[in-house]
């Protein structure tokens, strides 16, 4: 049966007429083509709505024109045999007859995915679902692009922001679990709308809500949304592609996790910095800039949604759950499609019967009157109980070493990728701050009589000095520090301060009138007849050039995603040609080379040019690893491994970023590590390559 699915090919209708194709071609399987009329009415096939069944009923879907599938399909109780009964009793007889018909199914189905071609159709689901990866892609950057902005209207604290960095990755980790889970029970499309509609309408609410901790539960339970767009997208796509066009268009499809990157950042440099974009109603709800660009990070997940309600349900996951008739129509829809897009409108789609899944009906043993609330806990149970079951056939011995393999692979590349990502940004702030404080200046023991400052003191620091009737008005303070100062009948007036401290300074007869300068800015300094009045509301920030800092971190993120694009170009132009398991660890090896000599980046410009080198050549890594995973892995463990990438992804910022400051050699060797060992294990996987969609 393999041969001979083999041996047909779609060119036949590029050599033949469609009416010597229908007659000569030999139906070993029961029918699977259509031949010549009378062959049809000896089979009792229909090709028309004019069909009958041998007791002269209509059958249910012939009025539009679907094939009956008489070997194929199963239904209910009423047509089965007591010996076909007897079977479903019998669990391992009954798992034997799945797994031999899903084998026979993914033959089969690798040829009428020949037949329908590659055309317009799955260019159109390419652009659609591309939407769902971008939105997945602009997720990754939103909570730290609006972190600076952000803690400045919710006062935040280093650990608050910690925690909000994290959030999201630990979101998209139960995401991705669950939502992987559920698409191979309920569908890929449905499981995908439900997803992204979750993670549409908490974007909308955190870029409104104003306390920390409902910001917090909005970004999570965001992450938990988009958190399923990569396992299903995947799979999803790849159920419409035959195996020579899989892993070229897969890797094309990456594309669109890039374009969500640049979208996120040219989003950020453009609204974020404007801070006149915002208004507020009171003291107690504020709506600035940056809360404009969490809304307009949204509108990839939504226009996903609206292009998905579009598009039709995966034919493989039909045929499955033995769904024969709406699998039918759908490839009939492919086939169609891309015959009329290509300028034969007049070829026909000449599948007849395809082979389904026999199910068990989970209902079969309850009476119909049964409360409705008695059926819906066991279809919930059922649903449970495929999930579960579908997790555990990863670990069986089958596929036992595969699996382990596979974990150890993403989270290797996980942890040292992300935990980069993250950390890379970190270490260019502080390399900045390193420089800032190289240009500071000091002044000693000055003395300053009757001046008044109206203008910006920024990156000083003044030791003993003495001001006698000073006054300091409507001026900012960043970066300075006053220490074992003297300031004697001085007078404060609306001061803005950053990063600013008196140490050790001694105040008599001054008044503070509407500033920010709380006792906790002032250290071990004495108050001598002193008295604040009308204090600032606000937080203590301690960042430096706050408005070209965050042009640094849109800039880089944009460079660094837009340096996967020739990565992405190479891996999809040789994904095919070279295999997947050579692509995976000749470019982990690369990768591991590249992210050893960021260690040799002394300079700014210098870490910038080996990060981006570091990216282009990973993401080779990472198209390489999805393709391999959605060709040996149903959704439920594409879920899995990709919730196991979050939880990697979650160690590997932890761990990288607290190395900040302190020495850039440690994550730098954690990193390359990880991926050596990652190229190491990739060569022991199965390579896939011309293989059929199991």
């Amino acid at each position: 049966m393999a041969d001979e699915y083999v041996k047909r090919s779609y060119k036949r209708f590029e050599e033949e007429d469609d009416d010597d194709d229908y007659a000569g071609v030999p139906s070993n399987d029961g029918g699977y083509y259509r031949n010549d009329s009378r062959a049809n009415d000896d089979e009792g096939h229909s090709d028309s709505t004019e069909g009958h069944d041998e007791d002269d009923e209509i059958y249910e879907g012939e009025y539009q024109g679907i094939p009956r599938a008489d070997s194929g399909k199963t239904g209910g109780m009423d047509g089965m045999g007591v010996a076909e009964a007897q079977q479903f009793r019998d669990l391992s007889a009954f798992e034997g007859e799945v797994r031999k018909d899903r084998e026979e199914l993914a033959q089969q189905y690798e040829t009428i995915l020949q037949e329908c071609g590659h055309g317009k159709f799955q260019w159109t689901l390419y652009f659609v679902l591309g939407l769902a990866l971008m939105a997945d892609g602009v997720e990754i950057f939103v909570v730290g692009f609006v972190l600076p902005s952000a803690e400045k209207d919710m006062c935040l604290s280093e650990p608050n922001k910690g925690m909000l960095g994290l959030i999201v990755y630990l979101g998209m980790m139960v995401g991705a679990f669950v939502w992987g889970g559920l698409a191979d029970r309920i569908g890929r499309r449905q499981t995908l709308l439900i997803s992204l509609s979750i993670n549409s309408v908490f974007a909308f609410f955190s870029s409104f809500v104003q306390g920390y901790s409902s910001f917090l539960f909005c970004r999570l339970a965001s992450g938990v949304g988009i958190g399923g767009s990569i396992p299903i997208v995947f799979s999803y796509y790849s159920e419409f592609l035959a195996q020579e066009k899989r892993g070229e268009h897969l890797s094309w499809l990456c594309m669109f996790w890039m374009i969500g990157g640049i979208y996120a950042s040219a989003m950020a440099w453009a609204i974020i910095p404007h801070y006149g974009w915002s208004f507020q109603m009171g003291s107690a709800y504020q709506f600035h800039s940056w809360r404009v660009f969490v809304l307009v990070c949204a509108f990839p997940s939504v226009a996903a949604i609206s292009a998905l309600s579009t598009m039709p349900e995966s034919p493989r996951f039909y045929l499955e759950n033995g769904k024969h008739d709406e699998a039918w129509m759908i490839l009939k829809q492919v086939h169609d499609t891309n015959m009329r897009a290509k300028g034969y409108p007049e070829r026909v789609f000449s599948v007849t019967t395809i082979k389904t899944v026999k199910q068990f009906d989970e209902l079969m043993n309850m009476s119909d009157t049964a409360a409705w609330h008695q059926k819906w806990r066991l279809k919930l149970a059922a649903v449970f109980h495929q999930v579960w079951n579908n997790f555990q056939t990863i670990f069986s011995p089958e596929y036992r070493r595969t699996t382990y393999m596979m974990m150890a692979v993403w989270f290797s590349m996980s942890f040292s990728y992300y935990g980069l990502t993250v950390w890379f940004p970190d270490m260019i702030k502080y390399l900045q701050k390193q420089e800032y404080a190289s240009r500071t200046k000091v002044f000693v023991k000055e003395r300053v009589e009757h001046v008044t400052f109206n203008f910006t003191l920024e990156n000083q620091v003044h030791r003993q000095g003495q001001y006698f009737n000073d006054k300091f008005m409507n001026m900012k303070l960043r970066s300075m520090v006053f220490e074992d100062s003297l300031f004697e009948e001085c007078f404060f007036e609306d001061i803005t301060s950053s990063n600013t401290f008196f140490k050790n300074c001694t105040f008599i007869s001054t008044l503070f009138y509407n500033t920010d300068l709380f006792k906790y800015r002032l250290i071990n300094s004495k108050l001598i007849n002193s008295t604040f009045l009308h204090n600032k509301e606000g937080c203590l920030l301690s960042d430096i050039s706050d408005e070209n800092n965050a042009y640094m971190v849109y800039f880089v993120s944009f460079l660094g995603t837009l340096a996967v694009l020739p990565g992405n170009i190479v891996s999809a132009l040789l994904m095919d040609k070279i295999g997947r398991l050579r692509m995976l660890a000749g470019s982990s090896v690369i990768s591991c080379v590249s992210c050893f000599f960021l260690s040799f980046g002394n300079s700014e410009s210098a870490m910038i040019a080996l990060y981006c080198l570091f990216g282009g050549i990973s993401i080779a890594s990472w198209n390489s690893l999805d393709v391999l995973t959605v060709e040996l892995y149903p959704t439920t463990a594409f879920g899995f491994l990709n919730a196991l990438c979050k939880l990697a992804a979650v160690l590997g910022i932890s761990i990288f970023t607290s190395f900040v400051g302190i020495t850039k050699a440690v994550p730098i060797l954690f990193a390359s590590g990880a991926l050596a060992a990652g190229s190491f294990l990739a060569l022991k996987l199965p390579e896939t390559r011309g293989q059929v969609l199991q």
